[in-house]
């Protein structure tokens, strides 16, 4: 994984000295709180409900093993004992003191981490697939363009005051794991009939209030022109993105309003006359960047299918915890291991420090000391022998981390909701427990089979709910929390927004509900069909009644 050069040291210590010093200002009233409140965001501290709250940047989901612990003792010595991993593969301290955030600044520098870019109006965390290099149907390891354009869109002058927020998501593999669809730019590492390695690029995606999925801009874009061509499309934004209403402020809808092949020639046009020589990346550098991302001393190894077949014949536990949270991995011998952060009663996403320390070795003992963090809010260790899959479930059993629910209908999305957010209108947790509870069941969560349910506390969509095969949305109406459901929402290849099946309904009636459009699914499926599969054949009437508790 990268490494931070002089410049990327010398530029974190310097920001940790600048928030410190506007810290004491703040806490000495010199400052005041909306003077205060643009110079926090810059390094990612929020305000929320009932407390500070701090968001730490991963950029495109790699931690080493150092830094998993570093947040473990921040964890401990700074917060109550747990954090939260985003669906922005970022992690969130909830509970931080304003006159400690300067140290937890300065504890993250040390490990080159930050939370710088991760609020404001400016190119955000940069995201990625998390299996990037390890999986088997990657064409190239999206990494190292995540951190090219972590690199290039760090403080950028002309950037960093956009219209609003804005993300990026990069993806190297043929299934899109990174919802590019669901970003302002998504990347997509393709091969073109020449077998020239290069990118597709789209433009516009996004969800919140206006949910739109990203549109082709650029079919083909050779590597070496890559950082000119997303300044085009960000001085074309920056330009024309509106500013008169921040909730019509996105990229989103400036496609919308101009209209795509307005955006395309702008955007082709600016390209065009931007000195592309200076502007896109030495060769020299993007090999230094490559070469942090080299595999691993993987050892000779061949694929043991006897040796798994055993210890799954063996151990039932073993055995759904291989179907659900087991992945194939590039190297023969290695398999790809999530970690759900799920568990049955759980806030989803939440990890005690302890739990951090226990991937971080787990990470060293079993692996190379790497771990990634989805979008899912869940941990990944990318570099598992096979033979050592049944001693790391055991392992994983221990720390409480071995619930074996990974893309089953308990490994539910969900924002902190109204428990922590002072933007949700609606509870999130709760509603997530519940659902959890009533599906606990190992063997009927494995009948259901693949089944994404995503919850949002309100209609910024922190949740991705409209992404959901069931997506639920909380709102407030008449003074009472009111929950929309959608179903059909995907993230992935064949990307869709969620329709929204009927009026809202009361959070206790929620559960009951997901269960009678569970048993619709179950009763109308064909034979290996997933519900999003069956969704689109079976058609949104055929769940209408799913909001009625008399025709269940």
């Amino acid at each position: 994984m990268y490494r931070y050069d002089e410049f990327d040291h010398a530029f974190v210590q310097t920001r940790v000295a600048q928030f410190r010093e506007q810290v004491e200002a703040r806490l000495a009233g010199q400052l005041t709180e909306e003077e205060f409140r643009p110079l926090r965001l810059m390094n990612g501290l929020y305000l929320q409900l009932h407390a500070y709250m701090l968001r730490i940047a991963i950029p495109y989901g790699t931690l080493s093993a150092r830094q998993m612990r570093q947040l473990a003792f921040i964890t401990d010595r700074f917060d109550r004992g747990s954090a939260h991993f985003t669906t922005r593969q970022n992690l969130q301290l909830n509970w931080p003191k304003l006159i400690e955030t300067p140290d937890i600044l300065a504890a993250l520098a040390e490990v080159e981490m930050h939370g710088i870019q991760t609020s404001g109006n400016c190119i955000r965390n940069v995201t990625s697939d998390q299996y990037a290099g390890v999986a088997a149907d990657e064409i190239e390891d999206p990494r190292p363009t995540g951190e090219l354009i972590r690199q290039w869109s760090t403080d950028h002058p002309e950037f960093s005051f956009l219209p609003r927020k804005f993300k990026i998501a990069v993806t190297g593999a043929a299934m899109d794991r990174a919802a590019v669809a669901a970003h302002d730019i998504g990347i997509r590492v393709v091969r073109n009939d020449a077998g020239e390695v290069g990118y597709r690029i789209y433009v516009g995606g996004g969800l919140g209030r206006t949910p739109m999925l990203a549109r082709l801009v650029r079919e083909f874009l050779p590597k070496d022109d890559l950082i000119a061509y997303l300044e085009a499309i960000m001085r074309v934004y920056n330009l024309f993105g509106r500013r008169d209403n921040k909730y019509k402020a996105r990229v989103k809808i400036l496609m919308h309003e101009a209209g795509t092949e307005t955006v395309k020639r702008m955007v082709e046009e600016e390209f065009a006359r931007l000195p592309r020589a200076a502007i896109n990346v030495d060769p020299a550098e993007l090999a230094r960047i490559e070469a942090y991302f080299a595999p691993p001393a993987y050892e000779a190894l061949g694929d043991e299918p006897a040796l798994l077949a055993a210890a799954r014949q063996a151990d039932a536990g073993f055995d759904a915890f291989a179907r659900a949270n087991v992945v194939a991995h590039k190297q023969p011998g290695y398999a790809i291991v999530n970690i759900s952060l799920k568990p049955i009663g759980g806030a989803p996403g939440d990890a005690t420090s302890a739990q951090m320390r226990a991937v971080a070795d787990l990470s060293e003992r079993y692996g190379f000391g790497e771990i990634r963090v989805t979008h899912a809010q869940n941990l990944v260790l990318p570099d598992v022998r096979q033979r050592d899959l049944p001693a790391l479930y055991r392992e994983l059993l221990a720390a409480g981390l071995g619930d074996a629910n990974a893309g089953l209908i308990t490994d539910i999305i969900a924002c902190p909701g109204m428990d922590y957010c002072s933007l949700a209108t609606a509870r999130s947790i709760p509603i997530a427990k519940a659902i959890a509870q009533r599906f606990a069941n190992p063997a009927r969560q494995q009948l259901i089979g693949e089944l994404g349910i995503k919850i949002s506390g309100c209609i910024n969509a922190c949740g991705h709910h409209h992404l959901g095969g069931i997506g639920i949305l909380g709102l407030e109406k008449g003074g009472e929390e009111s929950y929309q459901i959608t179903l059909g929402g995907d993230p992935g290849n064949d990307a869709a927004i969620g329709k929204l099946l009927g009026p809202g309904l009361a959070g206790d009636d929620v559960p009951d509900a997901i269960e009678r459009i569970v048993d619709l699914y179950l009763a109308g499926r064909e034979a290996g069909e997933t519900f999003v599969a069956a969704y689109r054949r079976l058609g949104h009437d055929h769940f209408k009644g799913a909001l009625n508790a008399d025709r269940h």
